[in-house]
């Protein structure tokens, strides 16, 4: 497993713990959105910021795609 993709399981974990769901259920949203590829691949931009900030660019994203509740 590569790191990009741990870190995309960590993201994945802690978006769902800062959106107070289950993991599975942010899963679903991201795909539903069809942002899963997307999330992965801004690994260069992500594991240097803030999670603050990836939550609020994928946060943007769901809403815009009609995921967020």
């Amino acid at each position: 497993m590569g790191r990009e993709f741990r870190f995309f399981i960590y993201l994945l974990e802690r978006l769902a713990e800062h959106r107070g769901e289950s993991a599975a259920e942010t899963y679903s949203r991201l795909s539903k959105a069809g942002l899963l590829d997307y999330a992965e691949n801004m690994y260069e931009l992500y594991h240097v910021e803030s999670l603050d900030n990836a939550f609020a660019d994928l946060d943007h994203r769901l809403e815009m795609a009609g995921q967020l509740a």
